[in-house]
């Protein structure tokens, strides 16, 4: 007998859209579907196992996100990204999680409330120590929590829901390129002073300097900046960088 539940179609549907989203995304991100392809619809919905409506709503939020192109026929083709871009992209990012941050000093009422982000800066400090290819997953891991902490001290939806719409974007995330620095030589000089700044931003949020705290966050997302060329000079790095094949000639 049919499940009439009232929402059980809208539940259902969100649920296909989803997972639309979340497949098509990795399929551009390792290069199936590639810079400047057309997006398949009917043989993307075969493949996910979608119905098409949701599949059409899943390619205009990524479309939204930055990720595909909407022509001007009809359809979606998948996005390429310039140096220019990601570093406009990592720079906006800075801008808002250094937002964040003052925030965060402005607003903290209690030294308790710093627990989720002195929890992980803790935790990084003994990664950052023993640091090896196998260990980057457990820094990647904690770095996001930090970051989401981060996000969350500043108290404001409308921040939060900004920064959410940021760090969807290839390359922007602040653990974007961590991956790659599993084979990157200078890994351990970039990650102790990315780990210095996350202590010294807690130490600014808990004085309250909402100054101070901006300048660290932003100094922080630029680090991703000295990361980025870092690992678009090496190859090895390079290979290890998710969503690599979106990447055009760098200008």
């Amino acid at each position: 007998m049919p499940d009439r539940r009232p929402g059980r179609s809208q539940e259902t549907k969100h649920s296909q859209t989803t997972k639309a989203a979340l497949g098509i995304r990795e399929l551009v991100l390792e290069g199936e579907l590639a810079p400047g392809e057309r997006v398949p619809e009917v043989v993307l919905a075969a493949r996910l196992g979608v119905s098409r409506t949701p599949l059409r709503i899943a390619l205009e939020t990524l479309a939204h996100e930055g990720l595909l192109q909407p022509l001007g026929s009809g359809g979606f083709v998948v996005r390429s990204f310039t140096r220019s871009d990601i570093s406009d992209a990592i720079e906006l990012r800075g801008v808002l999680e250094g937002t964040a941050a003052r925030l965060a000093a402005e607003r903290l009422t209690s030294p308790d409330e710093l627990a989720p982000l002195v929890e992980p800066a803790a935790l990084l400090d003994a990664v950052v120590e023993d640091l090896s290819p196998e260990s980057i997953g457990r820094y990647v891991e904690l770095n996001d929590a930090y970051h989401a902490a981060l996000v969350q001290l500043a108290k404001s939806p409308t921040l939060a829901r900004t920064i959410a719409s940021v760090v969807v974007l290839p390359f922007a995330s602040p653990g974007a390129l961590l991956s790659s620095h599993a084979v990157l030589p200078r890994s351990r000089e970039i990650l102790v002073v990315a780990q210095h700044q996350h202590r010294v931003l807690v130490d600014a949020i808990r004085a309250g300097h909402g100054s101070r705290a901006e300048e660290i966050g932003r100094e922080h997302a630029r680090l991703a900046q000295s990361s980025l060329d870092l690992v678009l000079e090496d190859r090895d790095a390079l290979a290890q960088l998710h969503g690599a094949p979106l990447l055009r000639r760098v200008v």
